[in-house]
């Protein structure tokens, strides 16, 4: 269904990366890191937090509409990147064990996100959960396979 971190021990620990440093040691994230860094939110994710981030890979932001994504990184753009950003992270620290099916959180955007849970494993909006409880200094991050987008206001 999903996995947990490997960071995640009993034992003594070294200090854990947070949510920014996570993020660029995990190659099927950079396009996220690219992302963050073009919406000025390396500060606010390095911050105390705690943040939970729904983290979409690589190929999720390859899936989305040609033109799409370079369209959102060129500085003019700068604000629709950070609400779409933004609505994939709930301030507060939310692990699967705190999910329940049809949960809604309220994300940094403003908008609420939608927990669906079934047999076939979790997702949040439409987006499937592939790994989840990967901790980090300052909270969690959830890896899905999809952009979700903040409804239109």
């Amino acid at each position: 269904m999903y996995a947990g971190s490997a960071m995640a021990g009993d034992g003594p620990e070294e200090k854990k990366a947070d949510i920014v440093d996570l993020a660029v040691e995990t190659e099927f994230l950079s396009t996220l890191v690219a992302a963050v860094k073009a919406g000025d939110l390396v500060g606010t994710l390095k911050g105390d937090g705690p943040f939970t981030v729904f983290a979409p890979t690589n190929d999720a932001f390859a899936a989305l509409p040609d033109g799409t994504l370079e369209y959102l990184l060129k500085p003019e753009n700068k604000d629709k990147l950070v609400e779409i950003l933004t609505y994939h992270v709930v301030a507060g620290e939310v692990m699967s064990s705190d999910l329940s099916d049809g949960m809604k959180a309220k994300t940094v955007e403003g908008s609420n996100i939608t927990v669906h849970m079934n047999g076939q494993g979790v997702k949040i909006n439409e987006a499937n959960v592939s790994a989840a409880d990967i901790k980090a200094s300052n909270g969690v991050v959830h890896v899905i396979d999809q952009v979700i987008l903040p409804p239109s206001k």
